[in-house]
């Protein structure tokens, strides 16, 4: 009796293969968007595989910085930051880079430029891993359509016209979800350490019409607007039906990644201390707005869609609210 080993799926669809199949059905495809996504894709490989062993090699200690937001570096941020940096650069796809570490745009070398400007915050959520929550990675890719040096300017772009969005969420796994384009959908990717590939599990994504889940910090509840009080107390306590389960991690990518499997709303408000909400437009509001859209959601903050906002800094703060359709909805009602 021959025996056989494990059983494998050798038709399994890899991301760089899934990404060359959009590449061919792209009248006008260069194969540069697909040479940036392999970068990036390494760039979260190598992340992922620093995250799990953070305590182990000690990266999870201060590094004695501070970012442009005042908050502390952590080694790990460095690392993430300086991984996307080198990968991005060394790509020769991009002209010019946004980073949430970073004060000021990185302008990529005239030798190494190519026609893509890539916005990303490489470490979200990372004062969280320490106590091992869920971390993450976004970002938004725009092509640059201006002649001459690439400045801020080709930066400060509404979400509507990015190519492409992502993030990596490095939780009990590590997932990609990725979407390029208007129309072309969000699809999520798991990585198979065993092959070092991200396998394409979620095609598709579909967020619920409506779900039973809200997700906001309520320690800031005192300095919120009456329409939000109302809505989050209705949620807690309907006049007919279950009240919504609070699910609240405090990590921007595993939040919203909840938000689109299960469905629900996810709430970061302007606040009376902070006006203009926390969390950043160009890194994480557009690109996480355009995946919940392009998965059938809704995105607004407050009194527009976040992806019609037309960022005037880099490091732009807007509020943020996005999830399943109805329930956007509903809460915007009560916002009016």
């Amino acid at each position: 009796m021959s025996q056989q080993g494990p059983a494998f799926d050798v038709n399994a669809m890899t991301l760089t293969r899934w990404v060359l199949a959009q590449q061919r059905t792209a009248p006008a495809a260069t194969g540069d968007l697909t040479q940036l996504l392999n970068s990036i894709q390494t760039a979260v490989k190598a992340i992922q595989s620093a995250v799990r062993k953070a305590g182990i090699a000690k990266l999870h200690g201060i590094s004695g910085d501070t970012n442009v937001q005042g908050e502390q570096v952590k080694k790990l941020d460095v690392l993430s930051n300086d991984l996307f940096i080198n990968m991005l650069k060394s790509s020769f796809t991009t002209c010019l880079l946004v980073s949430e570490e970073n004060d000021n745009v990185i302008q990529v070398e005239t030798e190494r430029r190519g026609k893509y400007i890539v916005c990303f915050d490489p470490l979200d959520g990372s004062s969280n891993i320490d106590c091992l929550v869920s971390v993450g990675s976004i970002f938004a890719i725009y092509k640059k359509h201006s002649d001459g040096e690439p400045s801020v300017a080709d930066a400060l772009r509404p979400g509507r016209e990015l190519v492409a969005a992502g993030y990596a969420l490095y939780g009990s796994a590590t997932m990609m979800v990725l979407s390029l384009g208007t129309g072309r959908g969000a699809h999520g990717f798991m990585y198979d350490p065993s092959i070092g590939e991200f396998i394409l599990t979620d095609p598709s994504m579909k967020i619920p019409e409506k779900g039973n889940i809200y997700s906001i910090n309520e320690g800031y509840a005192a300095e919120w607007e009456p329409g939000l009080k109302k809505y989050v107390e209705e949620k807690k306590n309907p006049s007919s039906g279950k009240a919504y389960g609070a699910r609240y991690v405090g990590s921007m990518v595993a939040d919203v990644h909840r938000t689109i499997k299960y469905g629900g709303i996810f709430m970061y408000p302007a606040t009376k201390s902070a006006p203009n909400g926390k969390l950043r437009l160009l890194y994480e509001c557009n690109p996480m707005s355009f995946i919940v859209t392009e998965a059938g959601g809704v995105a607004s903050n407050g009194t527009i869609p976040i992806l019609d906002i037309e960022p005037e800094t880099i490091h732009q703060r807007a509020p943020c609210y996005l999830g399943s359709k109805k329930d956007v909805e509903e809460l915007l009602k009560h916002l009016k």
